[in-house]
Formats: structure tokens, C-alpha cells, sequence
């Protein structure tokens, strides 16, 4: 007599279930400790600039040099990822950039840099960047089944949050003790320590495998890996396009909430420095807890986004007629879970809607669009809020978003729901 069938167990829907591989526990901490390296060295570079300038404009000019690259070069670098082993393509990476770190921190410690070197190294930064985003984002996707790898991005979001919180604090401490060049010195051994995890990373039972030969050749049949058809493969792509949409049109009118909120505080509701540092730590915790939601998630969809992208635009309307500080406080949690969590499952379809071989190039394709949205939507925002103030930025922008999104669905379930009409010649023919 056969033993009945044991049940099957539950799928987990723990934020967490993606450290349970142990490659991902590595990647983890790797990622940690790039990212504290990295917010090391973004605290003190900002101030760097001013010190060899004394410019503003200077400060701002280094940042858009930096990403300049991705305008021009993402789908290359997403293309390059699609073509060669992406451990061996994220180990390079992350050893340029340590040797990018390096130089840097020789010519500081010499004190032999100058503006021209810097833009240079800045410039360089951001041409291995287009390689190394992709190349990683994608290499920790790797390393988990499916189901797991919106946990993965959550956990990834909850990573780059601490690492953040915890490089700006080293940073003072390091520059206080051991000077500017310390921070980029660390950052360089912070790249060396990811580079030596790399070669140890095992993908789990189930994971999307992207394996290729000697050479950059699939070992199963594939179409030419080219930019091409990269950018063609996102084109034909109804839900990658929706997607765009979706989160272009937040990323303008909305979420730049450093901006509109610093103006919204310290103007209309009258606050000071402190009372954005205030909001500014509540949106990191709202950030926080919308990672763990986030993670949750198993098979998010492109709907899902948009829904949380309305239900942040109208949380945004709110905030803009908030008549004091404490209002605005409790709109503020929401208004970043919402955000946070929308991202998370924004990610996880853009990383697995694609098939293995084609990731990387779309990758590309959105970091192409990402940086036209970053670059054009806080000079639009500061637009709107020269002509509609704070209150009536938000609040516009919050609308636009709303109406944009809800208009796209209707547009879209009335095209995919619309009769079939037969011609009268047509029934009589069945008939």
C-alpha cells in the first residue's frame, strides 16, 4: 500500500527567503560593503570639487560628466553583458573601478589633482559604470530561483540603504582621522573585496543559468547578440513599454521629493534645515520599509506598479495642501513604502520579463532611458515650481501622474477587450 502524496509545502513569502541560498548571503555582504566605499566617496568628492574650485557649478558639472555615459553607452555595456560570462564581466568591473579609486586617491594624497583629471576619472567612472551596473544586477539574479528574485531586489534596496547610512558615516570619521584620500582609498579596497567574492558565487538549484562558451557564443542557438536587437526586443515589448511609461512619468512630475519637499518645508510650512532633516529621515524609513514589503512580492506585475504609482501621485496631492509640518510628516511615511515598494517590483519585471540572453541588452535600453528622466526631470520639476509654487507643483504633478497612468489602463483594457465584429457575409458563410 503506497504512502499518500506528501502535501506541497507552501511557497515563502518571507522578504528574507533569498538569503537561505548561500551565495546570495555572500553577495549580500560584498554588496554592503561596495556600498559603503561608494557613499564614502560620494560624501567627500562633492566637497573635493569645492575645495580644488570653490565652484558650485563645478560640483554639478562632475556628476553630469559622470553620467553622461549612460546616455550614450548603457545599451553597449548591456550588450557586452549579454555576450560575455557575467562573473568574469562583473570582476573586471569592479577591478577597474578599484583601480579608478586608487588613482584617485594617489593624486589626492599627492595633492596632484586638478580639475581636468578629475572630469577625466569622473568620465572613465561612468564608461565602466554601464558595464558594471547590469553586470551585477543581474549576476545576483542569477545566483536564485525566480520566485526569489524580488526578495533578492528587495534585499539588495535594504543593502544599498545601509551601506549608505553607514559610508556617510565613516566617511567623516576616516576624513577627520586619515584625510579626503583615505575615502577613496577605501572605496578602492571596498571594489577589491567584491572582485575576490565573485569567483566563489554558486547559482542555486533553479536559477536562470546565463552560460556561455569560450569566445562569447551561447552553447544553445541564438540570434546575433546585437544592440539591435536589444533595443528592438524593449520596442515590441508591450509591458517593458507600459513600464517606461509608468515610472518616466513618476520620475518627472513626482518622487523628486528632495527637491519639492526641501522648497515645500522650508517655505510655505515655514521650517528650517532641521525640520527637512526630519522629513528626509522619515523618507528613509518609509524607503526601509517599503524594501521588506517589496520583497515580498513574488510574481509582481506591471499593474501592480502602476496601481502604486497612482496611489503615490494622489498621496502626493495630499502632501501639497498639507497645512503644517505634522501633516506632512504623516503623508511622508506612506508616500516613500509606496514608492519603495513600487520600485522593487518595477525591477523585478524588467530583470525577468526578458529571456536570459536578451537581459542585459534591455537593461541597457532602460539605463539609456533612466538617465534622460534623471537628467530632464528636476530642471522641468524646478520648472513647474517656478510657475505653480511648491503646493501647486505637487499637486499638478501629482494629477498628471494619476491621470496618465488611469488614462493608459483604460485606453489599454478597452483595446484588448473590444468585440470581434463579424461581417454579415462572414455569419452566413459559417452557417
Amino acid at each position: 500500500m503506497s504512502s499518500p502524496p506528501t502535501p506541497a509545502q507552501p511557497e515563502s513569502r518571507s522578504p528574507w527567503r533569498s538569503l537561505r541560498h548561500r551565495s546570495m548571503r555572500w553577495w549580500s555582504v560584498a554588496n554592503f560593503v561596495s556600498n559603503a566605499g561608494t557613499w564614502m566617496q560620494l560624501t567627500v568628492q562633492n566637497l573635493l570639487v569645492l575645495q580644488i574650485t570653490g565652484s558650485a557649478a563645478a560640483t554639478g558639472l562632475s556628476m553630469s560628466v559622470q553620467a553622461a555615459p549612460a546616455l550614450l553607452m548603457s545599451v553597449l555595456g548591456g550588450a557586452a553583458v549579454d555576450r560575455w560570462p557575467r562573473k568574469l564581466t562583473a570582476a573586471v568591473s569592479q577591478a577597474l573601478l578599484a583601480v579608478i579609486a586608487f588613482t584617485t586617491a594617489t593624486l589626492v594624497a599627492l595633492d596632484r589633482l586638478d580639475m581636468t583629471s578629475l572630469m577625466v576619472l569622473a568620465a572613465v567612472t561612468g564608461v565602466v559604470a554601464t558595464v558594471d551596473n547590469p553586470a551585477c544586477a543581474l549576476l545576483g539574479n542569477d545566483l536564485v530561483p525566480a520566485e526569489d528574485v524580488p526578495s533578492a531586489i528587495g534585499v539588495g534596496a535594504l543593502v544599498f540603504n545601509a551601506g549608505r547610512l553607514a559610508g556617510a558615516a565613516l566617511a567623516g570619521v576616516t576624513v577627520g582621522f586619515l584625510g579626503t584620500a583615505a575615502a577613496y582609498f577605501a572605496n578602492g579596497f571596498s571594489f577589491l573585496f567584491v572582485t575576490a567574492v565573485i569567483p566563489f558565487l554558486r547559482p542555486a538549484a533553479g536559477a536562470v543559468r546565463h552560460v556561455v562558451e569560450k569566445g562569447g557564443k551561447s552553447k544553445r542557438p541564438q540570434p546575433a547578440m546585437t544592440v539591435r536587437e536589444g533595443i528592438a526586443f524593449f520596442a515590441r515589448r508591450p509591458r517593458l513599454l507600459a513600464l517606461a511609461g509608468v515610472t518616466g512619468v513618476s520620475a518627472v512630475f513626482g518622487r523628486n521629493y528632495g527637491l519639492t519637499l526641501a522648497v515645500l518645508v522650508t517655505g510655505p510650512l515655514a521650517g528650517g534645515a532641521g525640520a527637512f532633516g526630519t522629513v528626509s529621515t522619515v523618507l528613509a524609513v518609509g524607503g526601509i520599509l517599503g524594501a521588506v514589503l517589496g520583497a515580498r512580492l513574488r510574481r509582481p506585475s506591471v499593474r501592480l506598479v502602476g496601481a502604486l504609482a497612482v496611489t503615490g501621485a494622489l498621496l502626493q496631492v495630499v502632501a501639497g495642501m498639507s497645512p503644517s509640518l505634522a501633516v506632512l510628516l504623516v503623508l511622508v511615511l506612506p508616500m516613500a513604502v509606496v514608492e519603495s515598494v513600487s520600485d522593487t517590483a518595477g525591477t523585478a519585471v524588467l530583470q525577468t520579463d526578458p529571456p536570459a540572453h536578451l537581459r542585459g541588452r534591455v537593461l541597457g535600453v532602460w539605463g539609456s532611458i533612466g538617465t534622460v528622466w534623471s537628467l530632464g526631470g528636476p530642471p522641468a520639476l524646478g520648472l513647474l515650481m517656478e510657475l505653480a509654487g511648491p503646493r501647486g507643483a505637487l499637486i499638478t504633478g501629482g494629477l498628471i501622474i494619476a491621470a496618465s497612468i488611469t488614462a493608459g489602463h483604460l485606453l489599454h483594457t478597452r483595446r484588448t477587450q473590444a468585440p470581434v465584429i463579424l461581417r454579415q457575409a462572414t455569419l452566413e458563410t459559417a452557417a
